[in-house]
């Protein structure tokens, strides 16, 4: 399937898309570092469901590129949420559903809360993805310190070298280590392998790492949203909140409680196992079914 190009203010976004253009979108969003191949197995089912499926790459992945060589190559969660509403005004979408994992999930978190009208439902892979990038830090357990080791390299100048030098092997071992229980191939492996050759892909990821731990400044049109988002605000669009029990980042609490305070249009919360990080991969039967269960109506 070739990919389609539409522009924002910022960007040229490649994306690919599934079924009827008629029928309702939904908009299915990447983390780092994978690509729209995470969805290969989502977005058919929903698409034969009667559903305008839209799969785009985030900036600095696969066909995404900007438009001025001079733009900042930032990638903090206000950006990447900005960047799925400018998507969604470009192909004059006003109402649409989401799903997303790890930077797809920030994004589709903050797209709900900051724009409730645009969005219909929203499947949370992972479930609250906000961050506070304006209060100092607090240091987490050494277990959690230890897991997200990629956070600290990619905040320093071997990390930039590693990730420029070493990137498919950086990328595949994260795959594997946050995702501990399935056997990714070659093969799974070469068809998202070139999206990570998009020559901002460095930049992008350094920056989203860095600025989180206030290492880097953010964009200044910005710094507002991300004083609100600091606040931890509620997603009340309808949603459905799905954790993959085989997470290399810990197995998910039982306990419903936090996702029932952040989500108060929660629908369901589900643990699944046999899926991982990458839970779209992993359980796409599970992914589909929550979303044909939020638009039922």
């Amino acid at each position: 399937m070739s990919d389609k190009f539409v522009q924002t203010p910022v960007l040229n976004i490649g994306y690919e898309e599934h079924g009827d253009p008629s029928g309702f979108p939904i908009v299915l969003l990447h983390g780092f570092p994978y690509d729209i191949r995470s969805w290969d197995e989502v977005a058919p089912p929903l698409a034969e469901a009667g559903y305008w499926v839209l799969v785009p790459y985030l900036r600095g992945y696969g066909s995404t590129t900007f438009l001025s060589p001079d733009a900042p190559r930032m990638a903090e969660q206000a950006a990447i949420a900005q960047d799925v509403v400018d998507f969604a005004e470009a192909l004059k979408i006003s109402r649409f559903a989401m799903a997303g994992f790890d930077w797809g999930n920030r994004a589709a978190c903050i797209t709900s809360i900051l724009h409730p009208e645009l969005i219909k439902a929203q499947v949370a892979i992972g479930g609250y993805s906000v961050q506070d990038t304006v209060n100092a830090e607090k240091p987490a357990s050494a277990l959690d310190e230890a897991n997200r080791w990629y956070q600290w390299y990619f905040n320093t100048d071997q990390g930039r070298v590693g990730l420029e030098e070493n990137r498919r092997g950086i990328v595949r071992h994260l795959w594997e280590t946050w995702s501990p229980k399935w056997t990714y191939t070659d093969e799974a492996f070469g068809r998202s392998a070139p999206s990570f050759d998009n020559p901002d892909f460095v930049e992008i990821s350094l920056h989203s790492y860095r600025h989180r731990h206030r290492n880097a400044p953010g964009e200044e049109r910005f710094l507002e949203v991300e004083r609100e988002l600091a606040r931890g605000p509620q997603i009340e669009v309808p949603s459905i909140v799905l954790r993959g029990a085989d997470s290399g980042f810990g197995a998910p609490s039982q306990e419903p409680t936090e996702d029932e305070n952040r989500f108060p249009g929660l629908v369901a919360r589900r643990i699944l196992q046999g899926a991982g990080h990458d839970l779209p991969v992993q359980r796409p039967d599970a992914v589909v079914s929550a979303l044909l269960e939020l638009l039922k109506d």
